[in-house]
């Protein structure tokens, strides 16, 4: 009996002390990242008060967040707009490799602003071709070149769900929800839900969520293949830069080919071979840029055991 109080006592004491080491990488990382925003200038800018969007970066890493918490952080036009500058400048920026996009205030973003909506007394405008403008949402539409992932706290519903669709990950928190909200008041998924969503999860699930609009919690979520990590209430922002720092150290070239490759055979190849053929064509204009020097470092003794960086 002795034996497992001792036992317990050393689990809880390494616990708390893996806490405050995740808690103290956490402050350096804050007191590192920058004030970043597309539409102000760079990184040199200031975070000016009541901006719908706001960007930080450390390093390679870009945070974006939406800055509407009175309102759960719902899209209005002009958080829309900013929303696709901030990306659309990330996706263009040579210094930049992975972003996190992320709510204030404790959600991550409860969709497009009915209220606004239902005020609204002239006629939305919307641009039709997809190819041509944005979504409603704002990034909706983009096919980014380089890895984003969703910090999701809260709700993440409606066309906010839609928000963390985008993104390539979803670190989830456990008292999140998910689901398609909009359902109850008639508003259609237009900004690539009914896309994205089934080859996420499959159809089934998919058809489950779109027809009954229920709530999903994390734990289904992750199930479902919807998240991707699940973490405690108030570590999805810092869990999620952690992971961009990890996937940003990586050789970029070879991990944008490869992230290219999936996308292009899950939403664009018409069959296997098609979908065989452009992952060799673009995956062996790499070897000689990436794989020969990666194969020098590995027989140097890098990354032997299956050690990471």
């Amino acid at each position: 009996m002795a034996l497992k109080h001792l036992r317990a006592l050393g689990q809880m004491s390494a616990a708390k002390y893996q806490g405050r080491i995740f808690s103290q990488r956490w402050s350096t990382t804050l007191k590192t990242m920058k004030p970043y925003s597309a539409a102000t200038g760079g990184e040199d800018a200031e975070t000016a008060a009541g901006q719908t969007v706001v960007s930080e970066r450390r390093g390679s890493v870009v945070t974006v967040a939406i800055n509407r918490p009175e309102v759960r952080n719902a899209v209005n036009q002009e958080t829309a707009r900013r929303l696709l500058e901030e990306l659309q400048a990330f996706d263009s920026d040579p210094d930049l490799n992975v972003a996190v996009l992320h709510g204030k205030g404790g959600n991550f973003c409860a969709g497009y602003d009915l209220k606004m909506l239902a005020n609204q007394k002239a006629p939305l405008k919307l641009e039709q071709d997809v190819t041509k403008g944005p979504g409603p949402m704002g990034p909706s539409r983009l096919q980014l070149s380089k890895p984003l992932i969703a910090a999701v706290s809260g709700f993440a519903v409606a066309g906010g769900l839609e928000l963390a669709l985008l993104a390539d990950l979803r670190v989830v928190e456990e008292s999140a929800v998910m689901g398609i909200f909009c359902r109850r008041f008639g508003v259609p998924l237009i900004d690539g839900g009914t896309v994205r969503l089934p080859r996420l999860i499959g159809l089934s699930r998919a058809l489950d969520l779109i027809l009954t609009g229920r709530p999903v919690g994390a734990q289904e979520a992750l199930a479902y293949g919807l998240a991707n990590r699940v973490v405690p209430d108030g570590q999805a922002l810092q869990t999620a830069v952690q992971l961009a720092e990890q996937i940003s150290s990586f050789p970029q070239q070879c991990l944008r080919t490869d992230r290219s490759s999936a996308m292009y055979s899950c939403y664009d190849a018409q069959s296997f071979t098609q979908a065989m053929q452009h992952e060799f064509d673009h995956g062996v204009q790499v070897i000689q840029a990436e794989a020969i020097p990666g194969a020098i470092q590995f027989t140097s003794g890098v990354g032997r055991g299956g050690r990471f960086p």
